[in-house]
């Protein structure tokens, strides 16, 4: 997180509960209005910070087989 970012969540953390329901809104909002590259930009953030929490031992992959034996599970 930038500082940037962290000042800016420090000023909205003193909002009232409802203009930080209000702004959370706004915020989601502007998503719907994000690019396709954008949407792709983030998605590959996304990626590779997963990856790097991998690498990093912070998360543990999941076999294939368990993958679909859950998804299995669920649709039945």
């Amino acid at each position: 997180m930038t500082a940037k970012m962290r000042e800016v969540e420090a000023a909205a953390m003193k909002l009232t509960v409802a203009e930080r329901a209000e702004l959370a809104g706004k915020l989601l909002l502007s998503l719907d209005l994000a690019s396709e590259s954008e949407i792709e930009r983030l998605w590959l953030d996304e990626a590779e910070r997963r990856l790097n929490d991998f690498r990093q031992g912070k998360s543990h992959g999941t076999a294939a087989e368990e993958v679909f034996r859950r998804a299995i599970l669920e649709v039945s």
